[in-house]
């Protein structure tokens, strides 16, 4: 098995990255967050070759998940994640489509939640599980410890922090997810989010000030 390798796929209006983590040696894949333009997503799986095993969502809010129903029809993958806390936004990702002008996103519910602790793998890549509310009531994190690695989906930022004035956000408890549940995974950890580029935990820890109320 090869060093993890990831591609990210701006998707929607709102620009989410949508991620494929891939072995560069047997091909294997997860897709992370597809949350629209499935057929750009699925154009870059096919001219890589990728063997995609399964959808992992971070949360439920329509740019993260919008395209997962679409692209597990088009691949034949289960739906995995987030905490089933996040039922509700997974119900009504069509409705607040409608409200933003986005077109082709679907309602969708996966084939299995997560909670926290759960490891879940493709090949021999392992990621630990953490609940993260705060942005979402039910975000979850994947860390892959081996390799110093997470995606962090809408909870940490390159210089920001999730928004938390959308419904089921709460901004004490994404700053308590923070401190309780990324942080603690080191300084070393390289870490892709749910929009813009990706950073460190160590930078964000000493230069993010939205951290400086922990």
């Amino acid at each position: 098995m090869g060093m993890l390798q990831a591609g990210i796929i701006p998707v929607t209006p709102f620009q989410q990255n949508c991620t494929i983590l891939f072995d560069p040696d047997t091909k294997e894949g997860v897709v992370i967050d597809p949350g629209g333009d499935v057929p750009v997503i699925a154009s870059v799986i096919e001219e890589h070759g990728l063997k995609i095993k399964e959808i992992w969502l971070t949360h439920g809010h329509l740019d993260h998940a919008g395209g997962a129903k679409e692209l597990k029809e088009k691949l034949g993958v289960d739906i995995v994640g987030p905490h089933e806390d996040d039922l509700p936004l997974l119900q009504r990702i069509e409705t607040q489509a409608e409200k933003y002008g986005v077109q082709g996103l679907q309602n969708v519910t996966p084939d299995r939640w997560l909670k926290d602790g759960d490891k879940i793998s493709f090949g021999s890549h392992e990621f630990e599980v953490y609940h993260t509310p705060g942005h979402a009531p039910g975000h979850v994190i994947y860390f892959n410890r081996a390799q110093k690695f997470a995606h962090l989906g809408d909870v940490l930022f390159n210089g920001s922090i999730g928004r938390t004035d959308l419904p089921g956000g709460n901004h004490r408890q994404l700053l308590d997810s923070i401190r309780d549940k990324v942080l603690p995974l080191g300084d070393d950890v390289g870490f892709i989010c749910g929009h813009g580029p990706g950073s460190r935990i160590g930078d964000e820890r000493r230069e993010n000030p939205f951290l400086k109320e922990i």
